[in-house]
């Protein structure tokens, strides 16, 4: 074969593992120096890097004796191999497919809890209504702040009822946001903008 310039790496492994199963023979580094580029147009200066990396990816065999290195690779070891990383890459779709239903089933579990329940919307519609009971009552107080004493008194007192209700709703959507992240894991945020709580959220001073 003449000798053939520009093969790539890949190439030059492919035909050296070509001459290993035609010959079924074992070679040292300069037997293998003298045939590759004769018969399948490898540069002598790159057969040593090239047979390294087929000993590398364990596709050649080499072993030490006296002072030489003998180099051989057997077609039944390759066709081994290639069971072998069938069966590697059946395990890895196995593991990804459970791994897919997993995830799936997380999925379906981190629904739970995210419907608009009815209970959900009369928390949510109750605790804006006691807002809002709480901003007319202290439109109330600023309006009669220089009236009555007693007046103003059970306007501050019925404003402290209205602030205890309201927090004490926030108390109870603050529970039922901590319950959601011990039991499906969801992180603060996630759970904020699924039920649409604003960031600003909290107690009412």
């Amino acid at each position: 074969m003449s000798k053939k310039k520009g093969l790539s790496v890949e190439e030059k492994r492919t035909r050296m593992m070509e001459i290993f199963f035609e010959t079924k023979d074992v070679f040292q580094l300069k037997d293998m120096e003298k045939i590759a580029p004769k018969e399948k147009g490898i540069t002598a200066m790159s057969v040593k890097e090239i047979l390294q990396s087929l000993v590398d990816d364990a596709m050649v065999d080499t072993d030490r004796i006296g002072t030489s290195n003998y180099f051989w690779a057997f077609p039944s070891k390759a066709l081994h191999a290639r069971k072998r990383k069938l069966e590697a890459l059946e395990t890895q779709l196995a593991e990804s497919s459970q791994k897919k239903e997993r995830l799936q089933q997380s999925i379906e579990k981190s629904k739970i809890g995210r419907q608009e329940t009815a209970e959900r919307v009369a928390l949510t519609k109750e605790l804006a209504a006691l807002r809002q009971k709480k901003e007319h009552l202290k439109a109330e107080i600023d309006q009669y702040k220089e009236c009555d004493p007693d007046v103003v008194e059970e306007i501050r007192q019925a404003n402290k009822v209205a602030k205890e209700a309201a927090n004490r709703w926030t108390d109870n959507i603050f529970a039922i946001k901590s319950w959601a992240k011990r039991k499906f894991g969801f992180e603060e945020n996630r759970i904020d903008k699924s039920f649409g709580i604003p960031e600003d959220f909290d107690y009412i001073d």
